[in-house]
């Protein structure tokens, strides 16, 4: 009977834990500046907000088949967030909604006329350069 309560009190900690951290990141979504900071405050507490969820119910259900439900749900959430924030980044980058001054290295720079000709749908002469 006792590992039973303990076992319930760290589910408690970790699902109060995993809330806290998931509001954390959804007043970051409205308060920070940019797109890179709204990303990373997506991406990186909710996911470990979710996680603490996650093991919170494991450890209050504890049969088999709910707490494999909730390991593939945390595997979909940890496969999915990093893909989803690399992909809001890209589609940001072009429109001047990141603060360039920001960035330590800027991978895209050199990109940019060809990345903001794609977006305006604009055709590009992709034919290499001649020297003669």
């Amino acid at each position: 009977m006792m590992l039973d309560a303990i076992l319930d009190t760290v589910a408690g900690i970790c699902l109060v834990a995993g809330a806290l951290l998931c509001l954390a990141a959804g007043i970051a979504l409205i308060r920070f500046p940019d797109v890179l900071s709204r990303m990373h405050a997506a991406a990186k507490p909710q996911v470990l907000g979710l996680l603490l969820v996650l093991l919170g119910c494991a450890l209050r259900l504890r049969t088999g088949v709910d707490i494999t439900t909730l390991v593939l749900v945390g595997l979909f959430q940890l496969a999915t967030a990093p893909v989803a924030a690399h992909m809001v980044g890209r589609t940001a980058y072009p429109h001047d909604d990141i603060r360039r001054d920001l960035l330590i290295t800027d991978e895209l720079a050199g990109d940019i006329d060809r990345i903001r000709a794609d977006r305006a749908g604009e055709p590009q002469d992709m034919s290499p350069a001649r020297t003669s």
